[in-house]
């Protein structure tokens, strides 16, 4: 029985009435849910909620900015390079998570030499169960948008993006991600409920590395190129940057424990 699905929905909630997009929509819905999980980990140790509202400015910048340069950079440097100041226009698109994975640290590292009451690790191995989260969110944006789609597909759940103007199916890779990384959320979850990885700085953070960007380089095999340079690639630029994510997340999660470490 095939379960082929025909989709062309808008990416306005309500046209023509407001410019409200359900990308915009969910992108946020992942700070505020994710806000409020990282609320319950602060009471539930002892840290004062009110540290949050800093700290949230730190991630969303790191966020936002990291994955805008990181699409220009790496997908379309010739282009912004010659055109800085596209850059700046967020607002048409163009965001690719491995720039956000590299400025987020960065950023979390510049709010720890402001707080020293908190450490690198500790935050950072709370934060990406929450990050797994909005990954989730997001890609569902990404389906609503009708964009990031998968190679064509002969399997009966392919959906065919009419806005794209196709008329074969292929795969819904975003739905693919976004059930995996929605997965990867309730473990990691569940494991910072143990406890058992928290004694270890930088575990839970290479539990989160190894798992999402060792799906995001396989599930890159069926999905269509996002860039034309690609094409000629064995493989493609979104592989060739998790690749390193990967091996730091191994390295991350199987190094032996370190007596002297702090997770303060």
């Amino acid at each position: 029985m095939s379960l082929m699905v025909h989709w062309n929905p808008d990416p306005e909630i309500w046209p023509g009435v407001l410019p409200i997009r359900w990308y915009g929509l969910l992108f946020m819905s992942g700070f505020v849910f994710g806000y409020q999980i990282l609320k319950r980990f602060w009471l539930t140790e002892n840290r004062r909620p009110e540290d949050l509202d800093d700290l949230a400015l730190y991630v969303g910048l790191g966020t936002i900015l990291g994955a805008r340069l990181g699409h220009c950079l790496f997908y379309e440097p010739a282009y912004y390079l010659s055109h800085p100041f596209e850059i700046l226009k967020v607002w048409q698109g163009g965001l690719a998570s491995h720039g956000a994975a590299i400025l987020i640290p960065i950023t979390l590292a510049i709010y720890v030499r402001r707080n020293p009451n908190y450490s690198f690790w500790w935050i950072i191995d709370r934060l990406v169960v929450v990050v797994a989260l909005a990954g989730g969110l997001i890609r569902l944006g990404n389906l609503m948008n009708s964009e990031i789609v998968g190679a064509p597909t002969g399997l009966p759940w392919g959906f065919v993006f009419e806005r794209l103007g196709d008329s074969f199916p292929r795969h819904p890779s975003q739905l693919y991600e976004a059930a995996f990384y929605f997965l990867t959320f309730f473990l990691l979850y569940r494991m910072h409920q143990r406890g058992s990885l928290l004694v270890r700085p930088g575990a839970m953070l290479g539990v989160f590395l190894v798992l999402v960007f060792g799906f995001r380089f396989g599930i890159e095999f069926i999905k269509a190129d996002q860039v034309a340079f690609e094409a000629g690639m064995v493989l493609n630029m979104g592989q060739w940057l998790s690749l390193p994510a990967v091996s730091l997340g191994l390295w991350l999660w199987l190094r032996p424990a370190n007596p002297a470490a702090s997770n303060a």
